[in-house]
This record gives C-alpha cells, sequence and structure tokens, in this order.
C-alpha cells in the first residue's frame, strides 16, 4: 500500500485509523477492524485533535511530523494517514504503534 508522496519520488505508506477524541490521555488502544485505534487527549474543535494525532504517530515512530499526514477524514473518526517512512511498510507501522498499547 505505498504510493508517490507529496514530494517528487518520496513514497508514502497509508494507514487507516480510528481516533477517539476526548479521552483521559493519548494512546494507542488496539485494533478496531482493519485500523488502528487511538485514544487522543485533544478535542476535536480547529483542527487539534488532527495535530496531536500527527504529533503521536511521528513521535511514535521517531519521525519527523511533516513525514505524517491526514489525507482522508479531517472531520471524521476514520482517518486515513500518509506515513512518509523509506523502508517502513504497513505491517511494521502497524506493529509498532501495537507495541504501544495502553491498559486503558
Amino acid at each position: 500500500m505505498s504510493r508517490k508522496g507529496g514530494k517528487p519520488g518520496q513514497l508514502c505508506v497509508r494507514l487507516q485509523v480510528q481516533v477517539m477524541p476526548n479521552a483521559k490521555r493519548t494512546g494507542v488502544a488496539g485494533m478496531h477492524g482493519d485500523a488502528v485505534k487511538i485514544r487522543l487527549q485533544a478535542q476535536p474543535v480547529e483542527g487539534k485533535a488532527n495535530e496531536s494525532l500527527v504529533r503521536f504517530v511521528a513521535d511514535a515512530l521517531d519521525l519527523p511530523k511533516n513525514a505524517v499526514n491526514v489525507s482522508h477524514g479531517l472531520t471524521a473518526r476514520h482517518k486515513l494517514l500518509e506515513i512518509a517512512a523509506p523502508g517502513l511498510t504497513v505491517e511494521g507501522i502497524r506493529q509498532a504503534l501495537l507495541a504501544l498499547v495502553s491498559p486503558d
């Protein structure tokens, strides 16, 4: 599931996520179908939840924030992320995030 990203010649991995804004704390909650379920402490107001999501995923994968982009679902709970990470696969990213599952 890779495709060329925003920069010429850059490959992006597409990852489905299901977000739960306004949670007690930010963290990975597990899977929701094919999507990684992520709790966000931020409220879904004025893009704050999207910013929090991008920051969390970038930090979790040790990538710069500009390597993660919400390509679909800006106002929905189900989102599609494009992650510019050479050498990473969808499964590798999913496993890295699921390793951070919090028991809450």
